[in-house]
């Protein structure tokens, strides 16, 4: 079985109803697999539909589309280039679901991604779990995105589950701004854990910050198990995630609805 194979029975077909986080819901709406919060608006809303929408696909999506406005959240439907039926993103579209930026999925071995990074001096890389170091995060986030990063989902999602994700910055000093950032999530009862985040303010670019979050997340992933590394990536972090053994399996694309107005 291909790497594409195992992370489309375990990712996108395993369901994990059996296992849901603490406050997660994890159901099904007939063909489509939802992913939010018991209570709105404490973490991310995640849709995607791995085995197609059958022969009625508006049908299913104008049903998303009445739950998630009625509770008031914003949603994101992830697309992958393979899922049926083929005008999928056409349909998602005239829904009101609005496209993101494509990104590339990338897969392989977790152990590849352990590497020694030699970091500037005075640099550190280093794991964190308090509300203050995610808030700093979150004003990393916003220097890079803008102010409509500043949501504290991070902290939500840590203080709903902290078993579930392992966060870490790159810094100077705990006192300081975070230079970069990246977190883990996991999946129970998979090969797989996730990388996400991965934001380094713009001066500090190109100079192994990216890469000591990767090298330090897979070792934390092999020292849980995770044997599979899995990865939505941009043109900037993809180079790097190559050279390191991951393989481009598939494009992504993100359709957000957001109707928390």
């Amino acid at each position: 079985m291909s790497i594409l194979d195992r992370f489309h029975a375990q990712i996108r077909l395993g369901g994990r109803e059996d296992e849901p986080a603490p406050g997660i819901v994890i159901d099904r709406d007939g063909p489509v697999r939802r992913r939010y919060p018991e209570v709105p608006g404490t973490s991310y809303c995640m849709i995607e539909c791995p085995e197609g929408l059958g022969d009625d696909p508006d049908r299913w999506i104008a049903r998303q589309v009445e739950f998630f406005t009625t509770r008031g959240e914003q949603v994101e439907w992830k697309t992958y280039s393979y899922d049926a039926p083929a005008d999928l993103t056409d349909r998602l579209r005239a829904a009101g679901f609005v496209p993101e930026d494509d990104e590339t999925l990338l897969l392989g071995d977790t152990a590849g991604l352990v590497h020694d990074v030699v970091l500037p001096e005075g640099v550190v890389v280093r794991q964190v779990d308090t509300e203050p170091d995610l808030a700093r995060i979150e004003e990393l986030m916003r220097t890079i995105w803008g102010s409509g990063r500043d949501d504290g989902s991070l902290a939500r999602e840590m203080a709903a589950n902290p078993d579930a994700l392992d966060v870490v910055v790159v810094e100077e000093s705990p006192e300081g701004p975070v230079l970069c950032a990246g977190w883990l999530r996991y999946t129970p009862g998979t090969d797989f854990a996730s990388m996400w985040g991965g934001s380094t303010l713009p001066h500090w670019r190109r100079r192994g910050l990216y890469r000591a979050t990767v090298a330090h997340r897979a070792a934390l992933a092999l020292a849980r198990g995770y044997r599979s590394m899995r990865l939505d990536t941009s043109p900037d972090s993809r180079p790097i995630l190559e050279r390191l053994g991951l393989q481009a399996v598939a494009t992504t694309t993100p359709y957000v609805l957001d109707a928390r107005a």
